[in-house]
Order: structure tokens, then sequence, then C-alpha cells
């Protein structure tokens, strides 16, 4: 049987990889046949905790959050953001990285950055945790404004050569966050392995999208964000019809009722 990420590299060049961020059980189980990867993202803090910085999130709602999401996973490849510093150092990243793997059953874990951290990633993978890479904003790190990376020639070199190292050292892809066009199409051209694109043009070998935003269920306005669903309309529209029912002694009728 050839492995989850086996499947993913050989999407290489031939078809686009589908990634999507779950948190739960039952987004897991609506999103799974439609994608090849499922991310428990630290994205969770903003999303689900109305975080400032995903540096709050901790370890422990990783664990729970993903072992949650987890049970309406199938077939996809389910990765774990690992939060920050969980990873600031070779010895504490290995223990944080079986834990995650242990508990939660998921298959690989995502780190975010480059040449700073490579002795880290490289650890791991010789210790057979397979990793995802992410370059580009990283937003463990932003503080303030969120700006798209590869503007200056000094960024595009870095960020392009901390992709080629990553490669180099075994991961089996990587997230591009907000990366200019031009650069993210040089990298996905250049590199053996996936790149996922997130704001960083059409020419990433995969998408990812918070599924939140993807459904309409948050109301960010950023502009990679497309929604592609009102889930936050029906759900108003259902809690307003039960409302009504409810006062209008119409719920439950007999056929609702013991």
């Amino acid at each position: 049987m050839i492995s989850k990420i086996k499947k993913i590299l050989n999407k290489k060049n031939k078809s686009k990889i589908i990634c999507l961020t779950s948190y739960s059980k039952n987004i897991s189980e609506a999103i799974d046949p439609y994608s090849d990867i499922i991310l428990v993202g630290d994205s969770l803090g903003s999303v689900l905790y109305n975080y400032s910085t995903t540096r709050k999130v901790t370890l422990d709602q990783m664990i729970e959050h993903s072992k949650s999401a987890r049970l309406g996973i199938k077939n996809s490849l389910m990765v774990v953001d690992m939060p920050y510093r969980t990873y600031r150092n070779k010895k504490i990243a290995l223990k944080n990285a079986k834990r995650i793997l242990k508990e939660t059953k998921c298959d690989a874990v995502k780190l975010e950055g480059g040449s700073l951290i490579i002795s880290v990633i490289d650890h791991l993978i010789k210790n057979k945790i397979p990793v995802m890479g992410h370059l580009g904003i990283l937003p463990q790190s932003v503080k303030g404004k969120f700006k798209f990376k590869g503007k200056k020639n000094s960024e595009r070199n870095k960020i392009f050569n901390d992709a080629k190292l990553l490669e180099k050292i075994g991961v089996f892809s990587i997230v591009l966050e907000c990366v200019e066009s031009t650069l993210a199409k040089q990298i996905s051209k250049k590199l053996k392995i996936p790149t996922i694109g997130i704001g960083s043009s059409k020419f990433c070998d995969g998408q990812i999208l918070v599924i939140d935003d993807l459904i309409g269920l948050n109301e960010t306005k950023v502009r990679f964000v497309k929604k592609f669903g009102q889930i936050k309309k029906n759900i108003s529209n259902a809690a307003k019809n039960f409302s009504k029912e409810v006062k209008n002694k119409k719920y439950p009728s007999k056929i609702y009722s013991y």
C-alpha cells in the first residue's frame, strides 16, 4: 500500500493538492472526501479563541482539537501544527512531536521557518517524524501587520534558499504563505516536493484555506480569502426559524415528541 505521504509526493506536476484546516470531527467528516491534506492549524487561536496571535496557542489545545479532528478523517493526510515555542530546541521538539503523533494519531507535523530551525527539523526527520515546512509569512513570528513576502531581492533569496534547504533535509512539502507570485512559481518549479500555497498564486502545487474562511463562518477580509459558502447566514436562519417555531408553539409537534 502506498503511504499517504507518498501519494502527496506523487501528485507533483500531475494534479493539484487540496488542503483545508479542521479543528473538529464534524468538519473533518464534511471535507475529508474532497481533501488530500487536512491541517489542524494553530490558526484555531484566532478562529476559535479570538487570540490576537497564534503565539498564545498551547500544545494541549492543539492536541485536544486534533484528537477530535482525527475522528472524522478516513482518507486525507493529517498534519498538525507545532505551536510556538514547542520546538525551540532539538530535545524539546522531538519530545513534543512524539507526543503529538502518539496522542492525535496524525501523519505529520508542520513547523514554521527555514535556516534558523533547520537543525531541529533535521533532527525530527532523522527520528522518523514526517515534517511539512512553512515559509513566507510565519504567523508565530509576526509582530504587527501581515505583509506579503518576496518583494526585496534579499527576502526572495532567503525564501528560495530556505525552500531548497528544507527539501534537502527531507520535508515532504512546504506551505508558502503570502509569497510573491513569481517567487512562488520559481520555487514550485525548482523543487521536487510539492508546494502548498495560501495567497501565493495558482502556480503552487496545491492550495490551502482556513475552513472557517472558506465556508463564510469568519468575517475575515483578507485578499487571498474567497468565500465558497455562507454558512454563518444558514446558521442564523436556522436559529431564527427555531426561535419562531418554539415561540409559536409549533415545535416540538407530536412527531418530534415521545
